[in-house]
């Protein structure tokens, strides 16, 4: 199983995953499709599906195009979520194959829309899986609570994704890692993993590489919407139980300016 970031529009990335045993190949929210179709040329590769997490323009808008680009093509999308174009609509718990050696687990990922979906990617090669969380899920962050709860993005976070393997690799849905941390950093001010990573993460972006993917250990370590379970932090913000405690930080970013 490999996988390539394919940037689109502003910060938002695409994800191209190939199986290599079959050079088929899979793409996650292709946005700007032509994109996503030079990218599977330029590795050789037989584009077969998409895997859109969610409804959202910069995420599902290029599922139409990409449909007649590539006329065969199957579209993934939430069964709940109204995705664009979609072929067939996935529950939490299916199960979608990649040529022979790659497994694809859906996942039901409310609150940012209603019908979420991340997919937990495994292979037969003895690599870490990985994890495409949309807007679920950021790199030390988490997305505005639009169509849902923050019981339901707890359960999300911490339940459902944070249960994962501590391996796990996490694709998101955009680059927002650096701003996620500097606001992670008014949380816990003393928190040297947080700031250990944002001196990567800008060094990273000054050299015009990626933040991602990050992994679910250490979103544990430095993601205050994944550490909502710890007392510490529901003493810092001043809470008594970990929804409360996300619901409040989800609040505080809402109106961060940093």
């Amino acid at each position: 199983m490999k996988i390539h970031h394919i940037p689109c529009l502003e910060d938002n990335y695409a994800y191209l995953i190939i199986d290599e045993g079959t050079g088929e190949a899979a793409v996650v929210d292709p946005a700007e499709p032509e994109k996503a179709v030079k990218a599977a040329q330029e590795h050789g590769v037989d584009l077969k599906f998409v895997l859109t997490t969610h409804h959202h323009w910069d995420h599902a808008g290029g599922n139409e195009k990409i449909k007649q680009l590539v006329p065969e093509i199957k579209v993934y999308g939430g069964s709940i979520d109204n995705v664009k174009a979609c072929t067939d609509k996935v529950e939490n718990g299916d199960k979608v194959s990649l040529g022979k050696d790659t497994d694809i687990l859906c996942l039901h990922t409310p609150s940012h829309t209603k019908g979420h979906i991340s997919y937990y990617v495994t292979g037969k090669g003895g690599e870490d899986p990985a994890v495409f969380t949309g807007d679920t899920l950021f790199i030390a962050g988490c997305g505005k609570l639009f169509e849902g709860t923050a019981e339901q993005m707890y359960q999300s976070l911490c339940v459902t994704l944070g249960s994962l393997p501590k391996p796990t690799r996490v694709y998101c849905g955009h680059e927002y890692t650096v701003k996620n941390l500097l606001f992670a950093l008014t949380v816990e001010q003393e928190n040297v993993k947080i700031k250990q990573k944002l001196s990567w993460a800008q060094q990273q972006l000054e050299k015009g590489l990626p933040t991602i993917p990050s992994t679910i250990e250490e979103e544990m370590e430095t993601n205050p919407f994944m550490r909502v379970n710890l007392p510490e932090l529901q003493e810092i913000v001043g809470c008594k139980s970990p929804v409360e405690c996300l619901r409040e930080i989800r609040q505080r970013k809402d109106k961060w300016r940093g």
